[in-house]
Formats: C-alpha cells, sequence, structure tokens
C-alpha cells in the first residue's frame, strides 16, 4: 500500500489529469489516471485539477539580516551602499538569539509558502563569526523541513579588511558549505580580480562551490564576472560556480556583451538575478531615461546559461518589503526582463523552481520517479496563472510529509440586480 497518493492534478509541463504516488518519502509513479482501486493508499489527496509543482527554491538570500528593518534605524536613501552601512551599525549590536529568533520565523514563513530550500549568504566578516555560528545553528534546527545552504560572504571584501580570508576560512571549517565573494567592492578593479582568483582556488582546493556577489553596480566597467569565467574554466570548476546579481552587465555595451556572454556559457558558470532587490538599487543615479539593473536574463537563457531568480532580501538594511514567496520574484523578473510571451513566463518559473534547484546542486528535486516527494498544490491551473495569481498554497509536503496547507481561497458576491456568485481565483470563465 502507497503512503500518498495525489490524483487528478496539473504539471508544470502541461500534463493534466496526472496522479503521483509516494511510498517511504520517495516519488514512485507519475501517470495519468491512477486511481485509488489499481494503487491504495494510506492517504489520497484529490487534486481538483490544481497544479502540483516541485517545491519553490530561492538560491540568492540574505538570512542572517533579514526581519531587522528599522535595526537600528531606517534606510532614509533605500541605497545599497546606506544598506551596506547600516548593516555595519547593525553589526555590532546584534545577539546569536535574535539572529536565530528572526531566521526561524522567517523559515516558518518559507516553509507556509512551499519554499523548501534556501541558498544563504552568510557574512564573515566579523572574527567573532556570529552571524556564521547562528546561521548554523538555524541549519540544524530547520533541517527537518527545510534545505538550508550556507554561503561564506565576505560583505565587507575579502581582501579590503584585515583577517578577511582567515574569517571566511574559519567559516568553512565550522562547516558553511559554499565559498562567496564581493569583488565589485574591493578597493580597486585590481583586488577583486585578485580576490575572484584566490577565493576560486580555495573552493578547487577544498572541493567546494562557489557563488560570488559579482558586479553588483551600475559600472559598466565592473566586469569581474569575465575574471570568474575565466578563473571557473582554468581550475576545472565548470557547473560549481554561480556569478550572482551580474547587474552591470545591463549597462554594458553590446559588442562587449557579446563576447562575455559566450564566455559564461562556455565556462559552466551559472547566473541568479535578483529582481525585486535589482530593480529597487540599481539606476540611483540615473535620471531619465533609467535603467532597470537587472542583467540580460533572457540573453543569458538563450545562450545555454543557467538563470535563477532570487530573492535576496526581506525586510532588512536594504529592502523594507518581501513575504517569502517566490512567484512575487518570478512577478516582478518576468516584467523587468520583459518576458511575456508564453515561453518566457514559464521560463520565469522554472528561474525559482528547476533552475534554482540546479544552481544549488540539489539532489533527487522534481516530479518523476526517484525524486523526494516534496512538492506543493497551487489554487492555479498552469505556470503562467500561479505567476499572475500568486495563489494560495493548498498543500505543502516535505519528503510525503504535509507540512502546510490552507483552504481554497473563495469569494461570495452579492451584486445589486445579480444572483449570488461565487467566485474562485484560478477558474475561466
Amino acid at each position: 500500500m502507497l503512503d500518498l497518493l495525489i490524483t487528478h492534478a496539473c504539471l508544470p509541463d502541461g500534463r493534466q489529469n496526472m496522479s503521483v504516488a509516494v511510498q517511504n518519502g520517495k516519488i514512485v509513479e507519475v501517470r495519468e489516471g491512477l486511481s485509488t482501486d489499481q494503487a491504495p493508499a494510506k492517504e489520497t489527496v484529490d487534486a481538483q485539477g490544481w497544479l502540483l509543482s516541485p517545491p519553490f527554491v530561492d538560491p540568492h538570500f540574505h538570512m542572517d539580516a533579514t526581519l531587522s528593518y528599522g535595526l537600528p534605524r531606517v534606510n532614509a536613501s533605500g541605497t545599497l551602499l546606506e544598506g551596506i552601512a547600516l548593516w555595519g551599525e547593525l553589526k555590532p549590536l546584534l545577539t546569536g538569539e535574535a539572529l536565530v529568533e528572526r531566521a526561524l520565523a522567517y523559515c516558518d514563513w518559507a516553509v507556509a509558502q512551499g519554499l523548501l530550500a534556501i541558498r544563504s549568504h552568510v557574512d564573515t566578516s566579523d572574527p567573532s563569526l556570529l552571524p556564521v555560528h547562528a546561521m548554523l545553528e538555524v541549519k540544524k534546527r530547520v533541517a527537518p523541513y527545510l534545505d538550508l545552504q550556507l554561503v561564506a560572504f565576505p560583505q565587507d571584501g575579502v581582501l579590503r579588511i584585515p583577517g578577511g580570508l582567515d574569517n571566511l576560512k574559519r567559516a568553512l571549517d565550522l562547516g558553511v558549505e559554499v565559498v562567496g565573494g564581493i569583488p565589485h567592492f574591493e578597493r580597486t578593479m585590481v583586488e577583486g580580480a585578485a580576490s575572484v582568483k584566490l577565493l576560486c582556488e580555495l573552493a578547487a582546493e577544498r572541493g567546494l562551490l562557489v557563488d560570488m556577489h559579482c558586479d553588483e553596480s551600475d559600472d559598466p566597467l565592473s566586469r569581474h564576472i569575465e575574471t570568474l569565467a575565466y578563473e571557473t574554466q582554468r581550475l576545472g570548476l565548470q557547473g560549481r560556480v554561480n556569478g550572482s546579481h551580474l547587474t552591470s552587465m545591463h549597462s554594458m555595451d553590446n559588442y562587449y556583451v557579446s563576447k562575455l556572454i559566450p564566455l559564461i556559457a562556455q565556462s559552466g558558470v551559472s547566473a541568479v538575478a535578483n529582481p525585486l532587490i535589482n530593480i529597487t538599487l540599481q539606476g540611483r543615479h540615473d535620471t531619465y531615461p533609467k535603467r532597470r539593473g537587472m542583467t540580460r536574463v533572457p540573453e543569458l537563457m538563450a545562450a545555454g546559461v543557467t538563470v535563477a531568480f532570487g530573492h535576496d532580501c526581506v525586510m532588512d538594511p536594504w529592502y523594507s518589503l518581501g513575504s517569502a514567496d517566490m512567484l512575487d520574484v518570478a512577478h516582478m523578473g518576468l516584467h523587468v526582463a520583459q518576458m511575456t510571451s508564453q515561453a518566457g513566463m514559464r521560463a520565469c518559473y522554472e528561474a525559482v523552481t528547476t533552475n534554482a534547484a540546479k544552481v544549488m546542486h540539489l539532489s533527487a528535486y522534481g516530479l518523476a520517479p526517484g525524486c523526494d516527494a516534496s512538492f506543493l498544490l497551487l489554487q492555479a491551473r498552469d505556470v503562467v496563472e500561479a505567476i499572475r495569481l500568486r495563489p494560495t498554497r493548498l498543500g505543502v509536503w516535505r519528503q510525503g510529509l504535509l507540512l502546510a496547507q490552507s483552504p481554497q481561497q473563495q469569494t461570495r458576491l452579492g451584486l445589486p440586480g445579480r444572483a449570488p456568485l461565487t467566485l474562485t481565483p484560478g477558474l475561466r470563465a
């Protein structure tokens, strides 16, 4: 007997009336029209034609800063540089207990939204490594229900501050899994390039993944992604390296980009754009015309680069909004990148699911036999409708265990001169 059988589901690839059979936390069968008579189960869920999706994945976040908005003051200008300065003011006031409490609260939000895997960059700049210790504790606590992957992130520059490299190495020794960097924040372009080389060599030596904040700037001459792609090939790190933000690419001339994008594709470097934050923080020195700031998502995708979307920030020194809903991220990314074709909108959904899972190197992810039985049921009929509505999460499962559920959303209308009507989002006339 099966543990769980989902029936009458739509899948992201467009298949309808699909059944998903679960045994021992794994998907054992996915096919059309499988009934309870054919496959008895301890529990059966009738999806009623709603969308069954693999879980949302956030490949770029800052868990150590989340939910700290207003501490010790509000970012008055709303700019990236004031946010960095404000985080510097907040760091001496941080406590491990508060960091853990805020992060756990955010993880609860995430699970409720069907977000079950997060890659979080953790600041290693302070010799105390307080954020690192706190996030390692959070990682341990949430392990039964959420995959939390940590990046050693030298927010103040690995070469810019005394002991920056030593701090980062100690964070890796403690169990942080990914090597991070921020080359555009080093003192000079030369030191930025040197930091990329140094950190990639460290990752190669330790057999680790790399994820660097790269060229988060409107400066078209900030070209550290070129160095990152080169070092990836030189060191044989293909498939293990990600460049995050890459916003300077939005300001680069097309001739240079025509050389750069093939280099990124050949190196196997993936890219993570952060639509909500990139559109908010970039272009601040422009009047009009005003740059969007987000990297060249459709062009990178067309070249075969794996591109994902991250949330980046929620209620912290850089961004006062956010709710852990990756469909908000996909919705903004779709608009900023002008990806309004059917294929483009589906690609934006993949940017917060399958592509994000590839960036994080998640194993057993997806809706196929042998994958973990981790998925969510959305009150939408397809992925485009899911982005449009950001619908109710009717159920969230991890390895066959129900973690969260919500009732279907319906509105009862009683309009003058008309018969009463029940309106259900996601149902077309």
